[in-house]
This record gives structure tokens, C-alpha cells and sequence, in this order.
């Protein structure tokens, strides 16, 4: 009797690990995901700021990070340099990511 209460916590244990784990690894890809729709849309409002792509830059930027699955929280342009953010939500849990893009700066 006492080897299968044993059994039955190890069981358990062993579970709530594997689901914890299971959210963490959830969490991890949906950080990248958001990273990578961050960085499309900062390269698409930097390229539309230069004139290498048509449209409006934050609007462009918008489009791209739907896109991506995620949402534009903020667009700032310093001349060719775009700044994202983008946000989503994991799990019910609001989460952001911010990228920027644009030209090098010169050389000394």
C-alpha cells in the first residue's frame, strides 16, 4: 500500500513537472515569435522612411507586425532609424518587444 502512495506522488510530481515545463518552453517561443515580428516591422518602417519600400512607415510597420501576430504599440522615426514596439498576449499575460532598424551610423 505504502509503494503505490509512493507511485502515485512520483506520478504526480513528475506531471506538474512536465507541464510546468510545458509553459516555459510555450512562453520562450511565443518571446522569440514576438521578437522576430518586432524586428519585420522595424526593417519595414525603416525601409519605407528611406524610400527602399512604398507606404507610410508606421503604417507599414503596422501591417508586418499583424502579420507576425502581434500588435504596433509604439513607432518612433529618428530620421532613417525606426523604433518598434510591438505587443501580445501569452496566456492572458500582456507581453512586448521592441527592435530598431535603419542605417549605420558613419564611420568615423
Amino acid at each position: 500500500m505504502a509503494g503505490s502512495a509512493a507511485s502515485v506522488g512520483v506520478i504526480a510530481c513528475a506531471s506538474l513537472l512536465a507541464i510546468g515545463l510545458t509553459a516555459a518552453a510555450g512562453a520562450s517561443v511565443y518571446s522569440q515569435r514576438l521578437a522576430a515580428a518586432a524586428d519585420a516591422a522595424a526593417l519595414a518602417a525603416a525601409d519605407a522612411a528611406s524610400g527602399a519600400a512604398t507606404g507610410v512607415p508606421c503604417e507599414r510597420a503596422g501591417e508586418v507586425a499583424a502579420a507576425g501576430g502581434a500588435a504596433l504599440s509604439a513607432c518612433v522615426l529618428e530620421g532613417l532609424i525606426a523604433t518598434i514596439t510591438v505587443s501580445g498576449r501569452f496566456a492572458g499575460i500582456e507581453t512586448s518587444a521592441m527592435a530598431r532598424a535603419g542605417p549605420p551610423p558613419d564611420s568615423p
